[in-house]
């Protein structure tokens, strides 16, 4: 089953940018899937600015716990993001892919986030988290 979150707007473009050169509404969009070879992957992270997709681990309650693996985003659509894992990650577990800023930190490009810290925190939309759940098959 395809699990998508997308903070869509009325008048976008395909491209997930505004039609009038507003900055893309970011989104991410991944499905459940196996993460044997220690990657999870996204389908598709629109991003508003550069930054990260963050992987957290996180359960039925769909609050983010701890980060176990991110990639860096450019600015617009990023097609088929993959992140490593830096933990093992078991079957049935649940993964929050989410999108994160690369602002607040001190190194433009290291990601600097620890949970709960303002450094390449998590991006908002009408202050909802910008993320999808999946599950490790």
């Amino acid at each position: 089953m395809k699990k998508i979150v997308t903070l869509a707007v009325v008048g976008m473009i395909a491209t997930g940018a505004f039609a009038d050169g507003h900055a893309p509404v970011p989104s991410v969009e991944a499905s459940d899937q196996s993460v044997a070879n220690g990657v999870v992957s996204a389908q598709m992270v629109v991003a508003a600015e550069n930054g990260w997709l963050v992987v957290h681990r996180t359960d039925a309650s769909k609050k983010p716990g701890p980060v176990v693996g991110y990639a860096p985003l450019r600015m617009g659509d990023n097609v088929d993001v993959a992140a490593l894992l830096t933990e093992e990650v078991k079957v049935g577990e649940m993964l929050m892919l989410m999108v994160h800023s690369e602002a607040g930190g001190t190194k433009t490009g290291i990601f600097e986030y620890t949970l709960g810290a303002k450094e390449d925190g998590p991006i908002r939309l009408d202050e909802e988290l910008v993320m999808t759940v999946v599950t490790a098959q």
